[in-house]
């Protein structure tokens, strides 16, 4: 039976261009040959491909939404747009100066979602990018990147936003829940790096080489929490594509890996990878309060291995 996700994908991306006027439409479509617009990943406010959503009529910006939803979960989609509404809480605090604003996230279409098999899009802004890849009757959901810049805006002591507090959390609980030999075997740093690994590279260096301790040896409540973390990231994705996700993990080695101080409120890092898996966090500006994460499959990301299989089985 053919999976009900992609039909909503292609559905909601033809919506999207019948919506937009022949300019913005220009500026929305690309070939699926494109490979440098194509497997492109920028969380940075920086020039890309596709069409501005400040530049879109109501309907347009509707679609652009309605597109994005379908690859998100409920909960993920809200933090979505909690990520996008801190950039107008960023200009404020910055003074206004840079002109950052909650229109500046662009989408594009790779292929044509009505005919194509093989056909991708992304939704894509300063700390939100989000990627889907769509062969036949399968979706493959990499990357995914969230960020916050504030990771947490309080007042009195108690958070009023912060929409990446449950990543961060479990993480820390997680560290402290694997008692001093886990500890020392899952800090591979003093010190965390300047921001993911993985950076803004549209492949994943690689094989990059499993850190820190594998789930094996992290207890019955170290490895409950990290089933715990790994699900957060997973249950971005709508049910039936996390479930399938979940599943395609279950035989494969786990490890976990964290950089820098662990106490809260300090520069820090974590990772987990597994077979095709690649979660990675940060929290690494001067005051702690800046977050990146990612959820990428270094195999697979930009469906390479849908790709692969579709290529090796389907005559072209």
């Amino acid at each position: 039976m053919e999976d009900a996700l992609p039909e909503q994908m292609r559905t909601a991306a033809t919506a999207l261009l019948t919506a937009l006027d022949e300019p913005a439409r220009a500026r929305a479509a690309h070939r699926f040959d494109d490979e440098s617009a194509r497997r492109w990943l920028e969380y940075r406010p920086r020039p890309r491909p596709g069409a501005c959503l400040a530049d879109l009529d109501r309907s347009g910006r509707k679609a652009a939404h309605r597109l994005l939803a379908t690859a998100l979960s409920p909960p993920a989609y809200a933090q979505a747009m909690a990520i996008v509404a801190l950039e107008e809480v960023l200009d404020r605090a910055e003074g206004w100066r840079r002109g950052r604003h909650s229109g500046d996230y662009w989408v594009a279409v790779f292929g044509d979602p009505a005919r194509d098999e093989a056909w991708s899009w992304r939704l894509e802004g300063h700390h939100l990018s989000v990627t889907m890849t769509v062969v036949a009757d399968q979706v493959s959901p990499a990357p995914i990147f969230f960020g916050a810049n504030p990771a947490t805006v309080r007042h009195a002591g108690h958070p009023v936003s912060r929409p990446l507090g449950v990543e961060e959390d479990l993480g820390h609980a997680l560290l402290d829940a694997l008692g001093p030999a886990g500890r020392a075997a899952a800090i591979i740093a003093d010190e965390a790096p300047g921001d993911i690994v993985s950076a803004t590279r549209p492949r994943v260096d690689g094989p990059l080489e499993p850190l820190g301790v594998p789930a094996e040896r992290l207890g019955a409540s170290g490895r409950a929490l990290l089933d715990q973390l790994v699900a957060v990231y997973l249950d971005r994705l709508p049910p039936e594509l996390a479930t399938r996700e979940a599943r395609r993990l279950d035989a494969g080695p786990l490890h976990f890996a964290w950089a820098g101080p662990t106490a809260p409120g300090q520069r820090h890092y974590y990772r987990i990878q597994g077979d095709d898996l690649l979660i990675e966090y940060d929290n690494t500006s001067a005051d702690g309060n800046h977050a990146h994460t990612v959820l990428r499959r270094p195999t697979g990301d930009f469906g390479t291995d849908l790709l692969t299989t579709h290529h090796t089985h389907t005559p072209h």
